[in-house]
């Protein structure tokens, strides 16, 4: 079934208020509404979706919900759904933002979201839970899992070499044991897109998508010089965007250091701040540049306003960071749906998707720790379990998978929860 564009843009806008816990959680969202409760994808086509979205530098929850947005309307829809994605979280992070450069504080902001953290993490255990049931049918895929999941967790294996490595072993497994690696999921619902893969109108998609990206850094670097903060993080951003692999806790150290050291955007500590604010607000965690930016520009304003210097960083530096993931998603994609027909390579996307279940794990496990723990050393170790955090994760986490609570319900009783022991214990 084809939603209409009007039905569409309500279930987005749903889906982007709802998508709390980074990009395991946002994924969850996507799953339960768009699977799940809608049938407007089937569970074969999202997989194969988020296996292609993993793959790229950039976030992959956004780059999923402008895949499927594309599957249902085209280019229109891919905009539509990747932009209201984006759009909460942008609004949010710049509210908070100019809060904390007026007051220096986010103390509010961790009373009111304690709760929907704790929560989060039942919502990121009931879809790590729901996509490996489906996707990892044998003990092999199970396997490929564990393996993808202990990699990349304890030996710290980078996120390309762990997929394509499970790429390797499924397109040479798939020859030997092809009944292991195949797909038996019903075919979707979704009628197939009108377009098919040309080399001209990809670099045409491509060419018009790299000018409207890069464009405006160019502008400011003809009219302001490069030794302006706008242009400064038109390029930086524009840099980190290409390289954000494996999401965005694997750049985020890269930018705090750049931030704090050699631009002198953000003082020592500030970028947690940030970081907080982009894991309590709906949206990307990469979302946490626009915090950077405005406050590099807020330090810095030129001749402008501090506040409207600060307004104008975070709206580059959002475009700039989101701008290349249109470009990957309506260049690349007719040759993705082109490939679910190959069936070698899909041999390759089952062991990838299995992979995929591992490193979706990963995060889930990074997140409960830095949820549960007051404190994360170096190399990952927690100490300083939080037990209210402990209990409210556990409530939240059996009435999602226990009673079949809705998921708003649980985020709002979790936030009330959070905030009385908040009051209560100061």
């Amino acid at each position: 079934m084809r939603p209409t564009f009007a039905e569409a843009f309500r279930v987005w806008a749903y889906v982007a208020l709802h998508s709390f816990g980074g990009p395991a959680g946002q994924i969850a969202v996507m799953h339960r509404v768009l699977v799940k409760e809608k049938g407007w994808i089937s569970e074969e086509r999202f997989l194969h979706a988020l296996n292609y979205c993993m793959l790229l530098p950039g976030p992959e929850a956004q780059q999923l919900a402008t895949y499927i947005g594309w599957l249902h309307h085209g280019v229109p829809g891919g905009l539509m759904a990747g932009g209201l994605f984006v759009l909460p979280g942008f609004l949010c992070i710049l509210a908070l933002s100019l809060a904390y450069a007026l007051f220096q504080g986010t103390t509010v902001l961790a009373t009111l979201f304690f709760g929907i953290k704790a929560a989060v993490i039942g919502v990121v255990l009931e879809a790590v839970l729901r996509v490996g049931k489906r996707a990892l049918a044998n003990r092999l895929m199970w396997g490929i899992a564990a393996i993808s999941f202990l990699a990349i967790f304890f030996l710290k294996v980078p996120f390309p070499w762990i997929i394509v490595g499970a790429a390797a072993f499924g397109y040479v497994g798939g020859k030997i044991r092809p009944d292991l690696f195949e797909r038996k999921s019903p075919e979707e619902p979704l009628e197939e897109p009108r377009q098919r893969p040309s080399l001209g109108r990809t670099l045409l998609t491509a060419a018009f998508w790299a000018i409207l990206w890069l464009a405006p850094v160019g502008v400011l670097y003809a009219v302001l010089g490069p030794g302006s903060v706008f242009t400064q993080q038109g390029l930086f951003f524009s840099q980190a965007a290409m390289v954000t692999f494996g999401g965005a806790y694997s750049v985020l150290a890269y930018i705090a250091q750049k931030a704090v050291q050699t631009y002198g955007w953000l003082r020592p500590g500030e970028m947690l701040d940030g970081l907080g604010m982009a894991e309590t607000t709906p949206g990307p965690l990469i979302q946490v540049v626009g915090f950077v930016a405005f406050m590099g520009a807020f330090r810095h304003p030129g001749g402008l306003s501090p506040l409207v210097a600060g307004v104008l960083g975070s709206v580059l530096t959002t475009w700039v960071t989101y701008a290349p993931c249109f470009l990957w998603i309506f260049t690349g994609a007719p040759y993705m749906e082109e490939l679910r027909r190959k069936r070698g390579l899909n041999h390759a996307l089952s062991a990838i998707t299995a992979s995929v279940v591992g490193v979706i794990l990963n995060l889930s496990v990074w997140f409960a720790i830095h949820t549960l723990f007051r404190e994360v050393h170096e190399g990952g170790a927690p100490s300083g379990l939080d037990p209210w955090a402990l209990l409210i994760a556990t409530g939240a986490t059996v009435a999602l998978l226990r009673f079949h609570q809705g998921m708003l319900r649980v985020l709002a009783v979790s936030a009330l929860a959070g905030v009385l022991v908040r009051l209560a214990t100061g």
